[in-house]
């Protein structure tokens, strides 16, 4: 299934699945009430129906079928005429990986500047192992590292951006990510799977500038980060059975219409499995947290502007599409007003 929250013009918002071919949502809880003369309780919201766990999903399906079938007035909306939220538009967390070595690679590298240049042309005459952005993240090859977001500041898909008041530099990142659906501590890498009740695409906005300065304290990201709609999540959520594979996935970013991006989700150094192993170790995992899998660049493309070397502009239209998944479409708004930020020496540190 594909899993909406969604808001209808002057009746609220509504869960619902994806039917028509992506054409139109199937409101649940209104489909309940037709269909059984009273409503659901797996119904009201998203982290309740993540919650709630194969029953939900099992009436979720029932109801589906009883609206595709029958098309009972007032059940069937036309993506057209709803606005699409966050799947969960409050995630119980957000915890952002950097599950792809090429990111990590590249944006050390950017970071640098001119030694990065000559960083990349050393690996090219003496391998990655003896590159100075290898050694300087030797501690990422050991464990799949990771930051936690503002689970305030999430907006959906066709949601505005706006730049930040402080920030010169706002980036796009290529990422998807997955919902936890069942909650647990010290999971391993072998059950993990069980316990992600979907996936969806993710786009972490940065405003880089500021990120680098901040990240020069060896801490962070904040204000690089956090800031109103900086994590973007849709267009819904996929249940783990509409994904055969989850790593043969190619992910496309495009700016305005042109490719910017281009990779696939065969090239994470950290699969989900083992974000989630270590990420429960001594601490529990709970229904409806979100998990980011960092930007993705590999032999096919760059995932973000600053590996790049470019940046979004207010009247960008960002869009992210993720191979059974969907696209994730939102516009950069407003003008960037800077408030006495300068641009300082960046950290010799992976940028996330």
């Amino acid at each position: 299934m594909k899993l909406a929250t969604f808001r209808i013009p002057d009746h609220g918002v509504h869960l619902g699945t994806v039917i028509d071919d992506g054409r139109s949502l199937a409101a649940l809880q209104i489909g309940a009430e037709i269909m059984e003369g009273a409503p659901s309780p797996h119904f009201t919201d998203m982290l309740t129906f993540i919650r709630d766990g194969p029953s939900a999903r099992y009436k979720a399906h029932m109801v589906t079928d009883y609206v595709a079938r029958q098309r009972p007035r007032g059940a069937i909306w036309s993506l057209q005429h709803v606005e699409l939220l966050a799947p969960v538009p409050v995630p119980e967390s957000i915890r952002d990986a950097i599950a792809f070595e090429a990111h990590v690679i590249n944006a050390t590298r950017a970071a640098l500047g001119r030694v990065g240049r000559i960083d990349q042309r050393l690996e090219g005459m003496l391998g990655r192992r003896a590159s100075l952005a290898y050694w300087l993240n030797m501690e990422w090859y050991k464990r799949p590292l990771y930051y936690k977001g503002n689970r305030f500041s999430v907006v959906g898909h066709n949601a505005e951006i706006a730049v930040p008041g402080y920030a010169r530099n706002l980036d796009y990142e290529l990422e998807w990510g997955v919902f936890i659906g069942k909650g647990g501590h010290d999971i391993a890498p072998k059950d993990a799977r069980n316990h992600i009740a979907g996936y969806a695409i993710f786009n972490d906005f940065s405003a880089r500038d500021v990120q680098l300065q901040e990240m020069r304290g060896r801490l962070g990201p904040a204000k690089g980060k956090d800031f109103d709609a900086g994590n973007a999540i849709g267009p819904w959520l996929v249940t783990p059975d509409e994904i055969p594979d989850p790593y043969a996935l190619t992910m496309t970013a495009r700016v305005n219409g042109e490719e910017w991006s281009r990779g696939t989700t065969a090239d994470m150094h950290w699969t989900f499995e083992q974000i989630i192993a270590y990420i429960s170790r001594s601490e529990t995992l709970h229904p409806g947290e979100f998990i980011g899998s960092g930007t993705c660049s590999g032999a096919q493309g760059k995932g973000c502007g600053l590996e790049l070397g470019r940046r979004l502009k207010p009247g960008d239209v960002v869009e992210l599409e993720v191979q059974h998944i969907g696209t994730l479409r939102n516009s950069i708004a407003g003008k960037p007003t800077p408030s006495g930020v300068t641009v300082a020496r960046p950290p010799a540190t992976a940028v996330r």
